[in-house]
């Protein structure tokens, strides 16, 4: 049997590393975090346990990471979807509509992801999170900013501040007041990107199965 190729080969450790990260957001939204262990993430991606340090320094970067890829391919599916759009206006609201939805569908979740941000590790600069800020650094500039740079952080503390609300144990605020708020703020129309009732309706909430935000299959062609 011939050798692996480099390619393969790092086509191999780019998906061992994202099994991490999908099994991450899975225990981390089940049992949340302190339930959670590092052997526990890696079992339920089939790895090597002393793996998970070879691709992250520890648990909290690792939940962080994997946070933002789900943020960042939530953010990137719900611009993309069809009927697709190159309107601003559009855009920031299917933004706004999609973090918002990862607070509503998935609390314990973001609960855990907005309390890791206070810890002493502070916020990650992970290649997730760079992919994510570009995203939406993106729409920012697409909806007509002259200084993406004062207006990015913005539109980031903002939506960071209503997902806070909505996963604030024993006193949550609900999805509608804080869209409006958002939407009044950067004069949006409520009808655009999905309004919380019309996802309601057609059943739009973010699915169970996360494996579609992360590269898990076989590259050699054996899945």
């Amino acid at each position: 049997m011939s050798p692996r190729s480099a390619s393969v080969n790092e086509e191999l450790r780019r998906r061992s590393r994202e099994r991490l990260l999908q099994a991450a957001v899975e225990l981390v939204g089940e049992r949340g975090y302190e339930a959670t262990t590092l052997g526990d993430i890696a079992d339920r991606a089939g790895s090597a346990r002393g793996l998970v340090s070879y691709y992250f320094p520890g648990k909290r970067q690792l939940v962080q990471s994997a946070v933002h890829r789900l943020m960042h391919r939530t953010l990137e599916e719900a611009l993309e979807r069809e009927p697709r759009t190159t309107d601003g206006r559009e855009r920031l609201a299917r933004a706004i509509d999609a973090i918002l939805g990862l607070g509503r569908d998935r609390p314990v979740l973001m609960r855990q992801h907005m309390a890791g941000l206070l810890q002493a590790e502070g916020f990650v600069q992970c290649p997730e999170q760079q992919r994510l800020a570009e995203l939406l650094r993106g729409v920012v500039a697409g909806h007509g900013s002259q200084d993406v740079d004062a207006d990015y952080p913005m539109l980031r503390s903002v939506l960071m501040g209503a997902v806070y609300a909505m996963v604030l144990p024993n006193v949550p605020m609900s999805i509608t007041p804080l869209r409006a708020e958002l939407f009044k703020r950067y004069r949006l129309d409520w009808e655009m990107g999905v309004p919380p009732e019309t996802g309601a309706a057609s059943g739009a909430t973010r699915p169970a199965d996360l494996s579609r935000f992360f590269a898990t299959g076989d590259p050699t062609g054996r899945d």
